[in-house]
This record gives C-alpha cells, sequence and structure tokens, in this order.
C-alpha cells in the first residue's frame, strides 16, 4: 500500500474534536446527516455537553504528567520481562488504560477503571478466564512539548477499508482453494444480509420510517451473518444510556466529568454473563423484548419506546456511514453480480470488517491472525507518529477508554503496582522496572479475551 492511501485511510479513521459545527463539504450528504446527529445528540440529550466537556478531554489538553489505569492479570510475566506490550481491540495497538485523578497522595478512578477493576475483572475470573487475580497498575506518562495537544482519538467502527487493504497485502499467505473459500464465505454472508443493509438504506437515506422495535429485532437477527452488527449496535446502545441516564449513578459521574459507564456494562454482563474475560461483541444480539425487561431494573428512568426509535434511527445511519460506500444507497441490490470484486464499490469498509472477524477462526489464519493486527498496529503508530499523538482513544465516544502509544519516539513512562484502598482510591505500592515496548500481544492472553490453556504464555 503506498504511504498517501494508507494515511488517507488512518486519518479517515480518526475523530478530531474541535470547537464549531462538523465540517461538510457541498453535496457531501452522508456527512450532512453525521452533523446533524452530533448537534442532536449535544443539544438534545441530558448529558450532551460531555461529548465535548469532560475529564477525558482535560487530561489530554494538559501539559503536565497523566496518570492512568492498567488493569493486568499477568503482573509476574510483566516482572519478570520488564516489558508491558500493547494490545489490539478498540484501540487498535496500544496499552488500554483508563484515566486517573490525582487525590492527594492517592488517585480517584473514572468510573470506567473502577468497574474494570473491582467488577469486570472480578467476573472474568469467576468464569474461569483469568488464573490469577487481577491487579491495578499506575502509568504515569510524560507528555513531552512535541505531542499534539488537540483532542482525537480513533474510531475503530470506521476501520473496515484499512482491514480489507491489509488482508489484500497478506492474502497470499493463505493457499488458493482457502482464498476463494474466504471470498466465497463473506459474499454469502453480505447477500444473506442484504434485504436487512436494503431497509437501512431505505430509513436513513429515503427517510422512511418503519417499525422501530421489529428494526432492532431484524438486526439482532442479522448479526448472526454480519457480526460487526454486534459491535454497531453494542455501541449504539451504550452511546443512548450515557446520553439519556439521569439516575443517581450518572449524575455523580456527570459531576466528575464522566458518563456512566456502569450502566451499558451492567447491562451487558447480566444479558451475556459469559462475555467477562472472553469479550465477543459479534455475540451481542439482545432482542427489544429482552432488552426491555433488563433496563426495567437497571435503571428505570430510561424511556424504551424512545430508545428504540433512536437506536433505530442511529443504527441505520451507522451501517450506512461506516458499512456501506454512497454507490449502495441508490444501487437495486437484487441485480449486483455475487462477486467479491463486484462487490468492493458497493461494501468495502463491511467486507473488511467480515474478513477481519472471519480470520480469527478461519482455517490456518487464527495462528496468523496475530500478525494481521501487528500490521495494523504498525499503520496505527505510524500515523500516531506523524501526527505526534501519544494517547489516543476510543472515539465511538469519550466514554474514558484510552490508550498508551507505545512507539512514540519520546515516550517516557513510570510503572507502580497499585493497592485499592478501603475508599476506593489507588494508592502507589511499589514502582516497577518495567518499560512499554511496541509489540502486540496476542488478544487472548488479555483481559478481555483471555483463555486459561493461554494464561501461562501471557504478557
Amino acid at each position: 500500500m503506498d504511504f498517501p492511501d494508507s494515511y488517507r485511510l488512518w486519518a479517515d479513521s480518526h475523530v478530531f474534536y474541535q470547537p464549531g459545527p462538523r465540517r461538510v463539504g457541498d453535496g457531501d450528504f452522508m456527512a450532512a446527516k453525521l452533523a446533524a446527529w452530533d448537534h442532536r445528540m449535544f443539544h438534545d440529550t441530558p448529558n450532551g455537553s460531555l461529548l465535548t466537556g469532560n475529564s477525558l478531554f482535560d487530561l489530554l489538553r494538559s501539559g503536565q504528567k497523566v496518570p492512568l489505569l492498567h488493569v493486568t492479570h499477568a503482573l509476574d510475566q510483566i516482572i519478570d520481562r520488564g516489558v508491558l506490550y500493547p494490545s489490539g481491540g478498540c484501540l487498535v495497538g496500544s496499552v488500554y488504560c483508563t484515566p486517573l485523578t490525582r487525590d492527594g497522595d492517592a488517585y480517584r478512578m473514572h468510573n470506567l477503571g473502577s468497574y474494570v477493576l473491582t467488577r469486570e475483572a472480578v467476573l472474568a475470573e469467576e468464569n474461569g478466564h483469568a488464573l490469577n487475580r487481577p491487579t491495578p497498575l499506575i502509568i504515569e506518562v510524560e507528555l513531552p512539548r512535541s505531542a499534539y495537544r488537540g483532542v482525537v482519538g480513533v474510531d475503530y467502527l470506521r476501520l473496515g477499508e484499512i482491514h480489507l487493504h491489509i488482508y489484500q497485502h497478506l492474502e497470499y499467505l493463505l493457499a488458493r482453494d482457502e482464498r476463494h473459500r474466504l471470498r466465497d464465505t463473506i459474499i454469502g454472508r453480505v447477500r444473506n444480509a442484504m434485504p436487512f443493509l436494503g431497509a437501512c438504506v431505505t430509513r436513513c437515506v429515503q427517510e422512511v420510517a418503519t417499525d422501530p422495535r421489529m428494526f432492532l429485532d431484524w438486526l439482532s437477527d442479522t448479526v448472526d451473518h454480519l457480526p460487526i452488527l454486534g459491535y454497531l449496535y453494542f455501541e449504539a446502545l451504550s452511546e443512548y444510556l450515557m446520553l439519556h441516564s439521569t439516575g443517581d449513578r450518572a449524575g455523580h459521574a456527570k459531576a466528575h466529568g464522566e458518563f456512566d459507564n456502569w450502566l451499558y456494562k451492567q447491562l451487558l454482563f447480566d444479558t451475556f454473563p459469559g462475555m467477562a474475560g472472553k469479550f465477543d461483541l459479534a455475540r451481542f444480539q439482545p432482542t427489544t423484548t429482552g432488552l426491555a425487561a433488563k433496563l426495567a431494573t437497571i435503571d428505570p428512568t430510561i424511556d424504551m419506546g424512545h430508545l428504540a426509535e433512536y437506536l433505530a434511527d442511529r443504527l441505520a445511519l451507522l451501517v450506512c456511514a461506516r458499512l456501506l460506500h454512497p454507490a449502495m444507497y441508490t444501487a437495486d441490490w437484487t441485480r449486483l453480480r455475487w462477486e467479491f470484486d463486484e462487490l468492493r464499490p458497493f461494501v468495502a469498509p463491511l467486507l473488511g470488517h467480515l474478513i477481519h472477524r472471519e480470520l480469527r477462526t478461519f482455517g490456518r489464519y487464527p495462528d496468523f491472525y496475530f500478525y494481521f493486527d501487528q500490521y495494523k498496529a504498525l499503520q496505527a503508530w505510524n500515523y500516531w507518529n506523524h501526527m505526534d499523538i501519544v494517547l489516543p482513544f476510543n472515539a465511538t465516544m469519550p466514554k474514558g477508554e484510552i490508550g498508551v502509544n507505545p512507539a512514540y519516539p519520546a515516550l517516557r513512562t513510570t510503572v507502580h503496582r497499585a493497592e485499592l484502598t478501603g475508599a476506593g482510591t489507588l494508592v502507589p505500592a511499589e514502582r516497577l522496572d518495567v518499560t512499554i515496548a511496541p509489540r502486540l500481544i496476542d488478544l487472548r492472553y488479555t483481559l478481555m479475551r483471555a483463555r486459561p490453556d493461554t494464561l501461562t504464555a501471557a504478557r
């Protein structure tokens, strides 16, 4: 892949937060739609002001040392090697962290970090997906003068074309019959899901209203064909809950400049308890009936009717904006030629997401999948260094997921093992002789997706 093409794709996958409305070019239909949603989310929701003014952004704009929380189940291996490796996932190739705020000699955790440490990691252990108890680490990052002081994050839902381009570079690691079988599998998934994709175009582009609950249940069924829809569903639902909850916990979080992350986390693990420690949003496909029942017990301030209408409109938009090309908006899908290269002008981002997902279990590729993500991480690190981004964050929503760019040339960090106090704060217990290295760890060895039979090799 030539540099300008790679650079463009990575620039398009990032969100640059800046004052004022989203820039929209003449005739840019989808950008205008997205800008209208930005306005709606900011002005017409109880917690919309947190989209631009929050503690995460304050941290990124600071010129000081930035304290972060990282939770690990592999402390012994990290100490033995003296190295902390980044992981893939929503932060592509960085060390997954959450913000900390200094409170005297201790640190107050962001509510996302407190959930990961005190709830999610415990659930993972109970599920048998962790051999060692979770340990909190305090990573203090000293931002050099060269660091970008703006607010920019990566939106993993925009990585579809990047996944497709990387596969095209590496596809000959598969045998000829494997390549054909993979393409046939992907084509079959798209073909079976095309009626639902057409419904998304009808709802978003043609603005034809349909029953929102029927739409969401249809989406839930279609996750079996298009696993990426589970990710979109989860992110859109999390977005709604963070923006609209007016419960006591949400109010407390807002007072600290944070969205309430406990609500969607609790919903996720109450609905899919086995996902703790084996995080797989391709299995996230709740029905509207199940969703309503769970939300009634978790947060009665949520109006299910309003939520269903919001989610149907939002997900139709995200499908069109993140998975389809504009050519698909006016195409007659019943006349498409079902060949891989013929579909690219219409659904290239979707093809990339499907390939990225399929390779985890396809033929000999599970052994190679790590290198696919490593190749992607190299491109991300190259872009981040070009932009002087030290601390990338998950920009689907500024919920508190922040990473450390392990390849930044002037990176200076200190790492401490921490202890949880009775007051719920963290205090540094001992400084560790540990550095952060730009080498990706296999996702199977991380807290989110650990398997007991692989933890002994974890870093």
